[in-house]
């Protein structure tokens, strides 16, 4: 055996310790234990992240459903506590009726619930997609420039939505009035928050855009008026003409159904209208149900035009009156007209 001495002459030699034996006896490569533990470890992440998506998607549509039917239940409340406080009767007004109120509360309650899926379902949304770890802010900013382009692009389709929105919550119209939009005039047959649909007389349909109704008049809230014309000789006697109208107004009032419910008001002599020397004209009006007012003209027309007969009161107008000067006229003046 040699002895090694340390010369400084000669080199040293270094004493390093041998690898740890590898437990697959190929010398090198991971261990069989530690790729088992990093794929526990990916399923324990990605069932983690599974469980809470899972979660999420859950709690949202459990709120949702509750949030709906919160929303529901008090439009339902709504409805008892209106027929509850009115007997079940409309009363005189549309803009108090129960019907009305009842419309009204089912499209804001259908507004409502929709907005509350919107929000409930987004919210959800964000919270999974923080969950896969995906960065939100990129996507909100995107969104936003996204939005901004939108918006730029589909401003009319925005402002029909948000006319809409306000006519419902303002109450302006509801299905079954009868409305002058301007360009169509006609029932209202459904209300969306882009499009009004109206039914007009000869059974048209129009398609009209909320934000292109300037201005509307509702002609089925409150009431309406019958107006008419008397026109009589101007030698008739003004009080008896007066009270005839006056009776006959009073007759259709208490005539029983349907003028009863039609006519909400005593007929009102308003007075005279003009006076010529041939003739003079009485106006009177009368307060009736509202888009019944066309109806009840034509059966006080009818009405009065039978009292003043019975009166032998005779009606006239400015071309029978020119007619019978015609006729009083001398004979040649007359052959001369009708040649």
């Amino acid at each position: 055996m040699h002895r090694w001495c340390h010369s400084p002459h000669l080199p040293r030699i270094a004493h390093t310790s041998p690898p740890p034996p590898s437990h697959n006896g190929a010398g090198g490569g991971p261990s069989p234990d530690y790729g088992g533990r990093v794929s526990r470890e990916n399923w324990e992440a990605w069932l983690g992240t599974g469980l809470r998506v899972a979660l999420i998607v859950v709690i949202a549509l459990v709120l949702r459903a509750v949030v709906r039917r919160s929303i529901s239940r008090l439009i339902k409340r709504m409805h008892r506590d209106d027929k509850r406080r009115t007997g079940g009767r409309s009363g005189g007004s549309l803009l108090a009726s129960p019907e009305r109120r009842i419309q009204r509360a089912a499209a804001i309650g259908s507004v409502l619930r929709s907005a509350a899926s919107v929000l409930v379902l987004g919210t959800a949304a964000l919270m999974i997609l923080s969950q896969l770890e995906i960065e939100l802010g990129p996507l909100i900013a995107s969104a936003g420039f996204l939005g901004v382009a939108i918006g730029f692009g589909a401003r009319n389709l925005v402002t029909d939505v948000l006319s809409g929105m306000f006519m419902l919550l303002e109450d302006q119209y509801g299905v079954g009035d009868r409305i002058d939009a301007g360009e169509a005039t006609g029932t209202v047959v459904e209300i969306g928050l882009r499009v009004t649909t109206l039914r007009g007389e000869n059974g048209e349909l129009w398609y009209v855009r909320n934000g292109e109704i300037k201005r509307v008049a509702n002609l089925s809230q409150g009431w309406a008026t019958a107006q008419l014309d008397i026109e009589v000789r101007a030698d008739a006697d003004y009080e008896q003409v007066r009270k005839l109208i006056t009776g006959a107004g009073e007759e259709l009032r208490t005539a029983g159904t349907p003028w009863d419910e039609l006519v909400w008001e005593p007929l009102e002599v308003l007075g005279l209208e003009s006076v010529t020397l041939d003739s003079m004209v009485v106006k009177v009006r009368a307060r009736t149900m509202p888009g019944k007012a066309v109806t009840v003209e034509r059966e006080l027309r009818r009405r009065i035009k039978q009292t003043l007969d019975e009166a032998g009161i005779a009606q006239v107008d400015p071309a029978g009156v020119t007619l019978e000067k015609l006729r009083a006229a001398p004979g040649a003046t007359l052959r001369n007209t009708e040649g």
